[in-house]
């Protein structure tokens, strides 16, 4: 059975505030695992089910009537999320990489919905259902307020982010709510242009190096416009996939990480470098 899953907002920075929690935020896939007619289903939050690629989430000791709200992660020799290895175990069921459910939610228990409870409520519910974390099943741990501090600890430790919510706020299906709130650690550097993707918008981007550093598809409107008046004279060739640029435009930008291969990870433009 599934359910659209509440969606967060993101925001740029984190708050302190004794009527919100804090949460980890897992770099991994987003799932939802129900549990009706003693069948355990998994579905990802388009709706897709992906129960025969994590056989060993079929067999989760979980009540009847029960739908589960996640994420799916692979930890690396660190313990961290590793977001490349539970894609790899996601496409390949050669992957030897060992899964970790991690619940933050539960709509559903005994067959009832219980979204309309207050949050820590539900959090409850679930430290009952799951007494006991285990690898495979888990469930994520949370502070009452304290996010700026908490923020500043993921940093550190070089994490993902962290989530804040609202402790009486009720599961809101299929919605993206300011109840739920994202604060992304991100990196910030500066790179060189050095193409266009021709299908559909994409900038191919260098380090100061020269090496080739990943495709930024996330631009503003207006920093569109100002780079589409000047792309023209920097054209030193092309092919059928690609424009290529003498690599002279020079922005700054922020993203997730390194990719194992040393790529940018989801970069984004922040402004102009001059």
């Amino acid at each position: 059975m599934f359910i659209s899953p509440m969606l967060l907002q993101k925001i740029d920075r984190p708050f302190n505030d004794p009527s919100w929690i804090s949460e980890l935020k897992l770099d991994g896939i987003r799932c939802l695992i129900s549990k009706f007619d003693s069948k355990v289903s998994i579905y990802s939050r388009h709706n897709n089910e992906i129960s025969s690629m994590f056989p060993e989430l079929t067999d989760l000791p979980i009540p009847a009537g029960t739908i589960l709200d996640g994420e799916l992660i692979v930890s690396n020799d660190q313990g961290k999320p590793d977001f490349e290895a539970v894609m790899e175990r996601f496409k390949s069921r050669k992957s030897l990489h060992d899964i970790s459910y991690c619940v933050f939610d539960i709509l559903y228990f005994k067959g009832k919905k219980v979204t309309s409870l207050p949050l820590l409520e539900r959090k409850q519910i679930l430290s009952e259902i799951i007494p006991e974390d285990t690898k495979l099943l888990t469930k994520v741990n949370w502070i009452e307020g304290n996010g700026e501090a908490f923020f500043d600890l993921i940093k550190q430790q070089d994490l993902e982010g962290i989530v804040l919510k609202k402790s009486d706020s009720k599961y809101q299906i299929d919605k993206r709510s300011y109840d739920w709130l994202k604060v992304i650690n991100y990196k910030y550097g500066q790179v060189y242009i050095s193409g266009i993707r021709k299908n559909a918008f994409g900038l191919l981007l260098n380090f100061e190096n020269g090496q080739y550093a990943g495709i930024l598809e996330f631009m503003k409107p207006a920093a569109r416009k100002e780079f589409y008046k000047v792309y023209r004279d920097l054209i030193t060739g092309e092919n059928d996939k690609f424009i290529y640029l003498d690599p002279k435009l020079r922005i700054k930008i922020k993203y997730r990480n390194l990719t194992k291969n040393g790529l940018l990870r989801i970069p984004s433009f922040v402004d102009w470098a001059v």
